[in-house]
């Protein structure tokens, strides 16, 4: 009897590792967060199937079908056989739908809050129809039916119970779109994932599954516009053959409420149109815009505009002809106008010639423009006045620019943060600039009410991530480059979410539900970029990152052909001290905030930390926040950044099998990765600026593994060996 029980209890263990086995099915990645696995909870599950065994979205647009789609994958994946979904509604469980396609929803005295929620939002309640309980998810349009449903399976995906589903919605932001720096040679500018994913030679008769993958993951946080080509523009996107390639990615993104937009390169009249000249004040030049809109209009009737980078970086723009940026903006603003279109001028602008400090550029050229735009353009600011750095004060247009509409640029790819081998979620960096108070109607006025149109009554809003999509097949590159996508939408649609809270979401959803792996992962989620920074740019440094590729560190990159593309440039290190005086005895930026915010930060005593050498030139032996000397903080700083991602790696590392094996082993090997790059940062900066500071590393900290000349003759993105970090 006892050997009898051995074997049952053996037979029984085996059973449970081969259903374990199953339960954590390999995975590559490719379906995102909408992966809609088995509810695993018993309760749930029968508490779901008994609220949603039918269920029913009557008509027949391709965006109504396309809900249809999405609620049969989700519901059928999360809990299985036995769910009816079709157009009809007679005994529908669940009724999702507009007035003017669903009589449920008609009659269900809800016009009032419909008016409230606008074009995009919805209503999801459970509600008394024919005396039986029924949810509905309610909208004006189509569209807002397809974001309510896909809020509705998030909630059951983040394993929400049933009386917590009902919500009402809408977006914050009108324009929500990715940026995607793709050329039409199919590489992409500061792209981590692979080639990009439009296939010109094959467009438009052949398309990729992918681009419809692409438009519902978009959908399902919110997203309803992409920019397709690079901001270095090709004017030859613009022609007719390219355009019906346009053309045809624009019909596979329409039924998810995704518009097409283009880059336009401001001297396209000339190369592509055989003009002499692209003077915005032209009447020839105005009349080929018209034209060139008229054409793209008649191939895409919806589409949705230009973004436009001109007068930077070699790109031609309007200042050619002694022109200003609204000269510029208002051509192409008045030629897509009567289409309904919009022109997004980016304010990420520099001269040729070197300015005292590149950081005050865009605010000294845009800010007197301000007004002067046409009423269909918004002005593109990046999130602080560099370059994405891993940390930037805001930019300070945002508090500059009242009667034009400003619309937020964030950038998704980590081209600053350790570009594809790096575990950085950008979400609390977003969530910092979002929050930050620009002053400019006193307290209270954040960024994220500027580019609401809350502050100043606009109506034209916007918000643009560049995006990091490619052709690998987890799409980012890096699994966890999906969060930020994730996030980026989430944000976009309410910019009030927490950081914490789409952390949360995206973890249960991408990953699982076991609280023993949602919780360490959520701290270190939220924990990763304050990591970055310390083992990157501590204390406002910036700009000290290789030269053109911008992987890894090179503070003492200096030459060339422009001094505000060089690191020493930025941190002006001598052996007095190390920072950039931005205050009234330096450049003076700061004076562009509002005098409370210039106040702060112009103050030694009030600035933070985390922005001091941003703003400060500072002694090595003067104190800091914590009470160490410059430069003992600046070493702890980076000492901090690397233990950190030592202890990233000793987290994850106790998380093995509460995953699939395939992913952990790439998150595995990719932080192991990261550790290695965090050293090869931390020895080589503090090398370089101990030079200066002519100080030992305080007592406990390592000394680097190499001398400074082993990683100043690194030119390349290599990452130097590290023997003693086990991959």
């Amino acid at each position: 009897m006892r050997i009898d029980r051995i074997v049952r209890a053996a037979a029984l263990a085996g059973a449970l590792v081969v259903l374990a086995a199953a339960a954590l099915r390999a995975e590559d990645g490719y379906d995102l967060w909408l992966r809609y696995p088995r509810v695993a909870d018993p309760a749930r599950l029968a508490e779901y199937r008994a609220l949603f065994h039918r269920l029913g979205i009557p008509g027949t647009s391709p965006t109504l079908a396309a809900a249809r789609a999405e609620l049969r994958r989700g519901m059928t994946g999360m809990l299985g056989s036995g769910i009816t979904i079709s157009p009809a509604t007679s005994d529908a469980s669940l009724v999702a739908g507009t007035p003017a396609t669903s009589a449920v929803i008609a009659s269900a005295g809800l016009e009032d809050e419909l008016r409230r929620v606008g074009d995009e939002g919805f209503i999801i309640r459970p509600m008394m129809v024919r005396g039986r309980r029924v949810m509905v998810i309610a909208a004006n349009r189509d569209v807002g039916v397809l974001y309510g449903v896909f809020t509705l399976l998030r909630g059951m995906q983040t394993g929400r119970p049933a009386r917590e589903l009902a919500t009402v919605s809408s977006p914050r932001i009108a324009l929500r779109l990715l940026d995607h720096w793709d050329n039409l040679d199919r590489s992409v500018e500061r792209g981590y994932a692979g080639r990009s994913l439009w296939e010109w030679d094959a467009l438009p008769d052949s398309i990729s599954r992918r681009y419809t993958d692409y438009a519902r993951a978009n959908a399902s946080i919110g997203i309803n516009g992409a920019v397709l080509t690079n901001v270095n523009a090709n004017a030859q996107v613009l022609t007719a053959p390219y355009l019906r390639k346009v053309a045809a990615l624009a019909g596979v993104f329409r039924p998810y409420g995704i518009k097409v937009y283009l880059t336009a390169r401001f001297s396209a009249p000339i190369e592509i149109g055989g003009l002499r000249t692209a003077d915005p004040l032209d009447p020839a030049v105005r009349a080929w815009w018209k034209a060139k809109a008229d054409e793209i209009y008649s191939i895409i009737p919806d589409f949705g505009g230009f973004l436009v980078k001109a007068n930077s970086e070699g790109q031609p723009g309007p200042q050619e002809y002694h022109r200003t940026h609204a000269d510029g903006a208002n051509l192409l603003a008045d030629a897509v106008a009567p289409h309904g279109g919009v022109v997004m001028w980016r304010a990420f602008v520099y001269s040729a010639e070197t300015p005292t400090d590149r950081v005050k550029q865009a605010y000294d050229e845009f800010h007197p423009l301000d007004g002067q735009f046409s009423r269909n353009v918004m002005v593109q600011v990046k999130n602080g006045p560099l370059d994405f750095q891993p940390r930037e004060p805001f930019h300070p247009l945002f508090g500059a620019m009242p009667r034009t509409p400003l619309m937020l640029e964030l950038q998704i790819t980590q081209e600053y943060l350790g570009q594809g081998s790096d575990l950085v979620y950008l979400a609390p960096m977003w969530e910092e600039v979002l929050d930050a108070d620009t002053q400019a109607r006193g307290p209270g006025s954040t960024v994220a009410k500027v580019i609401d149109g809350s502050l100043e009554g606009h109506r034209l809003t916007g918000i643009a991530g560049v995006a990091n999509t490619g052709t690998e097949r987890d799409w980012t590159g890096h699994p966890f480059g999906q969060a930020n996508w994730y996030a980026f939408g989430r944000l976009a649609w309410d910019p009030g979410l927490s950081s914490g809270q789409v952390a949360d979401e995206w973890i249960r959803m991408t990953f699982t539900h076991d609280p023993s792996f949602v919780a360490p992962v959520k701290a270190m989620l939220l924990r990763s970029r304050e990591t970055a920074v310390n083992y990157m740019t501590p204390l406002g440094l910036h700009h000290i990152m290789a030269r053109d590729h911008h992987y890894g560190p090179g503070p003492w990159v200096e030459g060339g052909g422009r001094a505000d593309w060089t690191a020493v440039y930025y941190h002006r290190a001598d052996t007095l001290g190390v920072g950039f005086d931005r205050t009234s005895t330096g450049s003076n930026a700061v004076a562009q905030y509002a005098p409370a915010v210039a106040a702060r930060w112009g103050n030694r005593a009030t600035v933070p930390d985390s922005l001091l050498l941003w703003f400060h030139r500072v002694g090595w032996n003067e104190r800091t926040g914590s009470g160490r000397t410059l430069w003992n903080e600046l070493v702890h700083r980076y000492d901090e950044g690397v233990d950190s991602v030592r202890a990233m790696r000793r987290t994850w590392g106790g998380l093995r099998g509460k995953i699939d094996d395939d992913r952990f082993r790439r998150v595995s090997t990719l932080l192991a990765t990261q550790e290695k790059v965090a050293r090869w940062w931390r020895d080589a900066a503090l090398l370089y600026f101990q030079r200066f500071s002519r100080q030992p590393f305080p007592a406990g900290s390592p000394p680097p593994a190499h001398p400074l000349e082993f990683y100043q003759r690194r030119t390349g993105p290599e990452i130097p060996d590290f023997p003693d970090v086990a991959q």
